[in-house]
């Protein structure tokens, strides 16, 4: 490089940049990021082992430029996402009038699943004014997003002392502009599990559409029912569910990507798509809201799942249950409460005698990414196995930041982030 040559780095290479140049830079540019494998960050990894990671890596690159948009072109892709949906409608105790599709994450099954019902109580309820959603204050927001978008208004509802959605109070906020409820499996501020058959009564009740969102714990609730059955029915096998949506690339640890919506039956499931022909080009449908989907998603979400098997699933499950119980008793110990019964693999505690910023301020310093909830203030945690070897060590982090810290001299909102 010639003396005062000035480098746009945000400009197209000239001439283009050798592989092993890219790839060191490439590792170098990750050298900051949170150690995710050490355990460190409380969210947005699903580990189930280097074994599972490897099925997904190479089952992704061996469909990398197939396109999920194209499938009477990759007669394979539609294969692998036909028998990804019917394996998840088995789970959720779908027969042979239930329906679904993949998309590529919770937030485009959520839109979707709004759309469906929004459509669907339009065309049987035409004098709909401002359709309503209607959902409990820990909902997640990407409901609100959708509301947003396609003009529909959200009504939250108020929780119960145990923070689970209050059927009642849904119930109640119901109108005849409503056109969905839903109900959480589990919800995420709280990780609890929202008593889906008080809902979906309530809502079928006045002839609304009952949506489970269950992106968190749609691929594990399964294997924890079968590991503990007191934890109650959520799915297609509750009376009034319509529609669920269930996150592959969460507790399905497929490559992200990578979610499916399901649906009761044909005439909720016809909501999905989206068809247009008034083009040169001809008809276009797709049952998405993107159009081209990555090949290797949906490849690897099949290949994963047929990996692990039930068996698979219900080993990992049990893994992680065992994690959160010992972060929870070992947190009980500091005197920090468990807000709620969780009882799949989100975790939330706190205190009223205990700065809870202060001490996630003196935990990021350590090297944790701290997660946070505001209501109560506390700490957050989704769990999988990266957390496992690790629980000992984080709550000794824990204690030693909490000594460190005084109790809080004035009430103080507290500062979350997603």
């Amino acid at each position: 490089m010639g003396a005062g040559r000035k480098v746009d780095m945000n400009a197209l290479p000239k001439d283009g940049i050798a592989w092993p140049e890219l790839r060191a830079q490439l590792q170098d540019a990750g050298k900051g990021d949170v150690d995710w494998r050490g355990g460190r960050v409380p969210m947005f990894i699903h580990y189930a082992g280097d074994d599972v990671l490897e099925v997904a890596k190479q089952a992704y690159l061996m469909y990398f430029s197939e396109n999920g948009l194209g499938l009477r072109a990759f007669g394979s892709l539609a294969r692998f996402e036909s028998e990804v949906v019917r394996m998840a409608l088995t789970l959720m105790h779908g027969d042979d009038a239930t329906r679904g599709a993949m998309t590529t994450g919770g937030t485009e099954s959520i839109f979707l699943a709004v759309k469906a019902a929004r459509d669907l109580a339009k065309q049987r309820r035409p004098g709909i004014r401002t359709p309503q959603i209607v959902m409990a204050q820990s909902a997640h927001p990407a409901f609100d997003k959708a509301a947003h978008f396609m003009g529909l208004q959200p009504v939250r509802t108020p929780l119960r002392a145990d923070f689970t959605a209050d059927p009642d109070a849904i119930a109640a906020a119901i109108t005849e502009d409503t056109v969905i409820v839903v109900g959480s499996v589990p919800a995420f501020p709280h990780g609890v599990v929202d008593p889906i058959t008080e809902i979906a009564a309530a809502a079928s009740a006045q002839g609304v559409w009952m949506h489970v969102d269950a992106c968190v714990g749609g691929y594990i609730a399964p294997f924890a029912q079968q590991l503990d059955p007191s934890i109650p029915a959520w799915d297609f096998s509750v009376p009034g569910v319509t529609s669920i949506s269930a996150d592959l690339h969460k507790y399905g640890y497929t490559a992200k990507g990578a979610s499916t919506l399901l649906f009761r039956d044909a005439d909720a499931f016809a909501g999905m798509g989206w068809f247009f022909d008034n083009w040169p080009r001809g008809q276009y449908f797709t049952h998405t809201l993107v159009g081209t989907r990555a090949g290797g998603a949906i490849a690897a979400a099949w290949a994963v799942m047929n990996y692990l098997g039930e068996a698979g699933y219900r080993r990992i499950t049990q893994r992680v249950l065992d994690t959160r119980a010992a972060l929870q008793a070992g947190t009980a110990r500091l005197g920090l409460e468990t807000f709620g019964d969780p009882r799949l693999s989100i975790l939330a505690y706190g205190s009223p005698e205990v700065d809870t910023a202060a001490i996630g301020a003196r935990m990021t310093e350590r090297g944790w990414v701290v997660g946070h909830v505001t209501e109560p203030a506390g700490f957050h945690h989704m769990l999988n196995l990266t957390h496992e070897p690790i629980v000992g060590r984080y709550l000794d982090d824990l204690a030693t930041c909490m000594a460190e810290t005084p109790p809080p001299s004035r009430s103080a909102p507290l500062k979350a982030q997603y």
